[in-house]
């Protein structure tokens, strides 16, 4: 599984994974599952047309842009809290209580009722900006959810969550939540503040979670089956 950062051009230029301009230049190594893959490798893999934008990225581009549904995911040891935007309206969806496959499975299940083609996972870092422990936690489970969310042509992404558990606390408190529905809600308006600083940033520092199988990358680049009736013919 591999993982590469994008801090994206100015959104007039085309993203793509652009080849270096030497064979000897060293390039910057991403640790996931303990195995450690570089991007020049993903740069040979997809003979460096990578095209892979966040929905934020391309709504940023073109307003007029329709589809594109994203899940915002929190992820806990015990709790995961869900949230989607449609568009620019972002609401919390719901909390599941679940580990392992069966979380994993749960997830595709309600992003696929909900039409949303990509997802962005909260990744912890410090005030500092480092990686704590969880992040490797995180970056597992960010890889295994890849690998099936591929098959569908859909994408995962990891968005910098410091702080947004507090943030979703201030939001609960000045909309009256009492305490008890706090405690209930708070993962789901955590991963509701994680898609908030996505969209406000445009997508930008996002981590695309790629698959290292060639098949995976390629349904990856189709996308996902269009709806006639929800897409314009130029998307």
């Amino acid at each position: 599984m591999l993982t590469q950062r994008f801090l994206f051009e100015p959104i007039h230029k085309p993203f793509l994974l652009n080849p270096p301009p030497s064979k000897t230049q060293s390039f910057q190594q991403h640790r996931v599952w303990n195995k450690t893959v570089t991007i020049k490798s993903a740069i040979t893999e997809l003979g460096g047309e990578l095209q892979l934008p966040p929905n934020a990225v391309r709504r940023k581009r073109d307003p007029q842009w329709r589809g594109g549904f994203s899940l915002g995911i929190d992820l806990g040891m015990a709790r995961t809290g869900l949230a989607l935007t449609k568009g620019f309206n972002i609401r919390p969806l719901t909390v599941l209580e679940l580990r392992g496959q069966k979380l994993e499975l749960r997830i595709i299940s309600i992003a696929e009722q909900q039409e949303a083609d990509e997802f962005i996972i909260g990744l912890p870092r410090s005030s500092d900006g480092k990686e704590t422990p969880q992040s490797n936690i995180v970056r597992s489970v960010a890889g295994r959810l890849a690998v099936r969310a591929a098959e569908r042509g859909w994408r995962v992404y990891l968005q910098d969550e410091h702080g947004t558990t507090t943030e979703a606390v201030d939001r609960m408190i000045n909309m009256g939540l009492s305490k008890s529905s706090q405690q209930k809600k708070l993962d789901a308006y955590a991963a509701m503040m994680v898609l908030e600083r996505y969209l406000s940033t445009s997508g930008q520092g996002t981590e695309l979670v790629l698959p290292k199988n060639h098949e995976l990358q390629e349904k990856l680049r189709r996308g996902p089956p269009k709806d006639a009736d929800f897409f314009s013919d130029e998307d």
